[in-house]
């Protein structure tokens, strides 16, 4: 069993990431959790700091549930470190994943995400993986999470954007909220796009496979 646990208190959003990761999982069970007491959306650090002690507990009781791997369903990593230690299975990020994924790939990636303020959490978090050398700009669509799924066109264009300014190979979709664009937004670019959500449903996969 794979356990997604939203770290966001948005129902919709649990329900659309673990739709997307139930098809990648096969014939895998995935479980999608929402932590009600985190806030409605994780915009910046602050938001990020206020979900983790919810969080960690929908950690600790997928453990006891028999989760054989644990997917934190924030492209800001929400409290990765944290679950990590408290974890007696593997525990991936979406940011973590696509971040791995889009390197593999692409070479030199770009990641189109929601709003500035969360440019610094990705950017150390980027940082923490090793992975910055590869990373060539990390561009806000200027879209909040919540309203990720009625701007499509406007984080569509910030991926134009990369394909025509950052000499990139991919680009990593920096959202959560964002799992149900990309088919849509692959057909308008030549980059590849890496999803979190799928990437690190796959990640998962091969892991207890």
């Amino acid at each position: 069993m794979i356990v997604l646990i939203n770290p966001n208190s948005t129902v919709l959003m649990t329900e659309a990431m673990t739709a997307v990761a139930q098809d990648v999982a096969g014939r895998m069970t995935v479980e999608g959790w929402t932590s009600h007491g985190g806030p409605p959306s994780i915009q910046g650090r602050e938001d990020g700091d206020l979900a983790v002690p919810p969080m960690l507990e929908l950690v600790e009781k997928a453990c006891r549930d028999g989760a054989e791997a644990i997917l934190i369903g924030c492209f800001d990593d929400t409290g990765i470190a944290e679950a990590q230690k408290l974890a007696r299975c593997p525990v991936i990020g979406i940011g973590q994943a696509a971040y791995h994924l889009a390197a593999a790939v692409g070479g030199r990636f770009s990641v189109v995400t929601t709003l500035d303020v969360s440019v610094p959490v990705l950017e150390e978090n980027v940082a923490n993986y090793g992975l910055a050398p590869s990373l060539v700009r990390i561009r806000a669509s200027g879209v909040p999470v919540l309203e990720v799924e009625k701007a499509e066109p406007r984080i569509i264009d910030e991926i134009l954007a990369a394909e025509a300014e950052d000499g990139v190979g991919a680009v990593a979709l920096g959202c959560g909220g964002m799992v149900g664009l990309m088919a849509r937004a692959q057909k308008e670019t030549r980059l590849i796009l890496v999803d979190g959500v799928r990437a690190a449903t796959g990640m998962a996969r091969a892991l207890i496979a």
